[in-house]
């Protein structure tokens, strides 16, 4: 997609409450998505509800969400073309802040989400499931594919990769302080936002790791 361009707006994706909130410009999306590298995934299993949380990557506009193929929804999702897919819904959070408020009911957090709905299907190209999984290793942490050993043939055969494209998407963001009743401000309970962030620690290296190897740059720059 060109740079500025939005996703089109869908019963699915727009919110039922708080619509001001939600934003489907696509530089909005890539940012949340490309913050985070923990999603939840979610499809109907045997009828029921399923939601398992696992780490995803972008490359462009697809997300791409990896797991053994002895996983149930990655064996779901089969070839595109071979297969109709598997019907997915995969959602992503920031919490920035507790919203404290004097009321118990106007309690809230400020976030940042993205929720994407679409057909999921596994990738069978060698050289794109090798391309995403490199994507997955440096979502998570950008550099490091390139400084770890690439999978082997058993390892690629006990991987399953799926992708979604970003087609169907929306984000939805709250940001701010409290919002109370007029006729609560003057009570003494204090009020505001509790900032939430992630704080990486000093690297721990491995007992066994050779001694004199060097943290590398990419880690001590966190």
């Amino acid at each position: 997609m060109a740079e500025g361009k939005s996703f089109a707006a869908t019963d699915r994706t727009t919110p039922t409450r708080s619509r001001e909130r939600a934003s489907y410009d696509e530089a909005t999306v890539h940012a949340i998505l490309d913050e985070g590298y923990v999603c939840h995934l979610g499809f109907v299993r045997d009828g029921a509800p399923v939601v398992l949380p696992t780490l995803y990557g972008r490359v462009g506009d697809r997300l791409y969400l990896h797991g053994s193929t002895g996983s149930r929804p990655l064996r779901m999702a089969g070839e595109q073309g071979a297969d109709p897919g598997l019907a997915v819904c995969v959602t992503v959070t920031h919490v920035d802040g507790l919203v404290l408020a004097k009321s118990a009911f106007h309690h809230s957090i400020n976030y940042r989400s993205v929720v994407v709905h679409g057909t999921a299907h596994q990738v069978t190209d060698p050289e794109e499931k090798k391309a995403a999984l490199d994507a997955l290793v440096d979502h998570v942490l950008p550099g490091r594919a390139a400084d770890s050993r690439p999978g082997n043939d058993k390892e690629l055969a006990a991987t399953a990769v799926i992708r979604l494209d970003l087609r169907e998407v929306s984000a939805k963001i709250r940001t701010g302080g409290p919002n109370d009743e007029p006729e609560d401000l003057g009570l003494t309970h204090w009020s505001g936002v509790l900032p939430v962030s992630p704080v990486y620690g000093a690297p721990i290296p491995a007992e066994d790791l050779t001694p004199g190897i060097p943290v590398p740059a990419y880690l001590s720059a966190r």
